[in-house]
């Protein structure tokens, strides 16, 4: 009987400990009507250090170099091969794709593959090659699944504004929908005979949008849709 008594009080004890009672007494009043909650996070934020401001970067090279080292880009926590950002600054067209596909990554190119041939032929159908172009993507390596959240994709939109100021193309070329969606979330508003343009952190650049290459080889008939947004690039270069 009294060892029964005994492993009851045990279990008892044990139970208040659990539930976060490890005295009957302590040697400072506690106001146990406070929300613990609040209590937690005013601790944790005393006692986190606040780290200082990283400084934006000067010029392309810089940004380049901050892209692939920051510990707070969000593709540091994903696991892909990084493509970077390649070509020359002031070049006549910056493009801009979403993220590398598995193809991207398996050949360390982006717009690789059957998607890159199309894509070469529709610059020489423009009258232009890689070589003069500045090739960039939203995201500089692929997350789990391609799937990305809000907060990346905004952020990724807001350091895209810095990343066109500082290679100066002349003109902005954007791939794919979800690049669209991110960078020009307005959808082109207003018609007009000009070019949208691009609010960067230095000014405002003519943009063109389409379809994605990916689409493109599943969805043929959208090539006379993307033609159409490629000329306009040609007439815009032939007013200036």
């Amino acid at each position: 009987m009294q060892d029964n008594a005994a492993l009851g009080a045990d279990a008892y004890l044990a139970w208040w400990q659990l539930v976060g009672v490890e005295c009957a007494v302590a040697e400072t009043p506690v106001n146990w009507l406070r929300p613990a909650l609040a209590a937690t996070a005013s601790a944790a934020q005393s006692s986190v250090p606040i780290a200082p401001p990283v400084a934006k970067p000067q010029d392309l090279q810089a940004f380049q170099t901050w892209l692939a080292s920051d510990s707070g880009q969000p593709e540091q926590r994903w696991a892909g091969r990084a493509i970077m950002p390649v070509g020359p600054v002031d070049a006549p067209l910056m493009i801009v794709t979403d993220m590398p596909d598995p193809a991207d990554i398996e050949q360390g190119t982006l717009l690789a593959d059957r998607a890159g041939v199309l894509f070469d032929s529709m610059l020489r159908a423009i009258g232009l090659d890689r070589a003069h172009c500045y090739i960039a993507s939203l995201f500089f390596s692929r997350p789990p699944g391609g799937m990305v959240e809000a907060s990346d994709i905004a952020s990724a939109a807001t350091r895209m504004a810095t990343h066109v100021h500082l290679a100066r193309p002349r003109r902005l070329l954007l791939l794919g929908d979800r690049t669209i969606r991110a960078l020009m979330p307005t959808g082109g508003g207003e018609a007009s005979t000009a070019l949208p343009g691009f609010n960067h952190d230095g000014g405002i650049v003519p943009v063109v949008a389409t379809f994605h290459p990916r689409l493109l080889l599943t969805q043929p008939a959208a090539k006379a849709q993307c033609w159409r947004a490629l000329q306009s690039l040609i007439e815009e270069t032939d007013h200036d």
